[in-house]
């Protein structure tokens, strides 16, 4: 975005992300989405890239929504990013995981609670159904709210085929090609979100 011109400012709390942020020459600090700094009605867009999936309690993702809002300008769109709650599920079986003990109670505890606490191999993380996120946002006072699925219903079996086969994915192959046909026709279907890894939202600042 800041390579199209845009004025970007990035909030983060690793400082290591900050670290290589401004090594690319963008305007980075550390910072939390649930308290931001930034005054008032001051941006255009928000971009929530990780706090709504990586905040494992309902009322700390309502503060980053509301710290999101109250940042926004009238009428500033928000774009915000959700892990779906089956992510795991259909990751696992492509790389043929689903048959070892340890993976499947930690795949069930997921579908059963929604969140992995980070204690083993992997960081904390919520996963969100779709008309979830979705109702997070609108209860978060945000106006013409939708919901997206990003890769589409397609990416395990893509990621199947990269994992199982010798060469690399062709993304000239005509099923690396479908993919992206395959989330445009899915759209209008909000079961079809269950389907896709990753969620996004969007809504405007009343």
């Amino acid at each position: 975005m800041a390579k199209d011109g845009y004025a970007v400012d990035l909030i983060d709390p690793v400082e290591r992300h900050i670290t290589t942020a401004r090594a690319a020459g963008l305007n980075a600090e550390l910072g939390d989405a649930r308290r931001l700094a930034a005054p008032d009605a001051s941006y255009d867009v928000v971009l929530l890239f990780g706090p709504l999936y990586h905040l494992l309690e309902r009322g700390e993702r309502d503060q980053a929504l509301t710290e999101a809002k109250r940042v926004l300008k009238p009428g500033g769109l928000l774009a915000a990013a959700g892990v779906n709650r089956y992510a795991s599920l259909f990751e696992h079986t492509s790389y043929q995981h689903l048959h070892t003990e340890r993976m499947l109670h930690s795949i069930s505890t997921i579908l059963e609670r929604h969140f992995h606490d980070g204690q083993k191999a992997f960081t904390k993380m919520y996963f969100h159904r779709g008309e979830q996120l979705l109702q997070e946002v609108a209860e978060a006072g945000f106006e013409r709210t939708a919901v997206f699925g990003i890769e589409g219903p397609t990416w395990a079996m893509l990621k199947a085929v990269e994992q199982h086969t010798k060469e690399p994915l062709d993304i000239e192959s005509g099923l690396f090609q479908s993919a992206p046909t395959a989330a445009r026709l899915a759209e209008p279907y909000p079961e079809l979100l269950a389907a896709s890894s990753h969620l996004l939202t969007v809504g405007h600042r009343p």
